[in-house]
């Protein structure tokens, strides 16, 4: 009786196996190192003009909402049109160099591209509207964005340290009238954050499944 398979194929089939195993674990390890390895904090991030969130928000008082106008009702907080800073610019400031960008921008029609700040994996669902809507306030994931003179990541933004959150949001809540404020701080958050839970019929159970934050 002829031999059916050459007398290597067993060696050939052992062979694409372990190949197949590497290239899994290697694809893991590369999952894994996108979605655990945390964003560099604390370095500021160079922009196009060194816009500063202590000057207009910390001295100048300007809100949050002014600029983010979407983060309300949005997945997106949004980025404010050269339009809404030249309400101010076109009267202040005009001539001075560093605001050449700013100027060129809006006198051209060529928009300006600002770097990201904080950035999540495209697989990552994250909305702005309903985190607001529950009371997490900016200053959670953000910092004290009113005393950055340029603004930085607070924040690694890992899974492990978003279902930290999930896991207890009681930590983080706030009534909903001082999400905006950076300086609010309650006598006991542990029975505010208890109490919100249940006014915000937060369901604590949800926050931790998978299709929470990956649709």
């Amino acid at each position: 009786m002829s031999q059916l398979f050459h007398s290597s194929f067993g060696f050939h089939v052992r062979l694409a196996l372990i190949a197949v195993i590497v290239i899994v674990t290697a694809g893991f390890l590369a999952w894994r190192g996108l979605t655990d390895a945390p964003n560099v904090v604390n370095e500021p991030i160079e922009q196009p003009v060194p816009f500063s969130h202590k000057h207009h928000v910390g001295d100048d008082g300007i809100a949050c909402r002014y600029c983010h106008t979407s983060v309300e009702t949005s997945k997106f907080a949004g980025i404010p049109p050269i339009s809404t800073c030249m309400t101010c610019h076109s009267q202040l400031y005009t001539n001075q160099p560093v605001l050449a960008p700013l100027v060129t921008s809006w006198t051209s029609g060529k928009p300006l591209h600002w770097n990201r700040v904080n950035r999540l994996p495209d697989f990552v669902y994250f909305n702005h509207g309903i985190h607001i809507a529950k009371g997490v306030g900016c200053v959670s994931c953000h910092g004290r964005v009113d005393k950055m003179p340029l603004t930085r990541r607070t924040a690694p933004l890992t899974m492990q340290w978003c279902l930290s959150c999930h896991r207890h949001p009681e930590k983080h809540l706030r009534p909903r009238a001082w999400v905006f404020d950076m300086q609010w701080h309650p006598r006991n958050q542990e029975a505010l954050g208890e109490r919100l839970v249940r006014e915000y019929h937060i369901d604590k159970a949800k926050l931790t499944e998978c299709s929470t934050c990956h649709r």
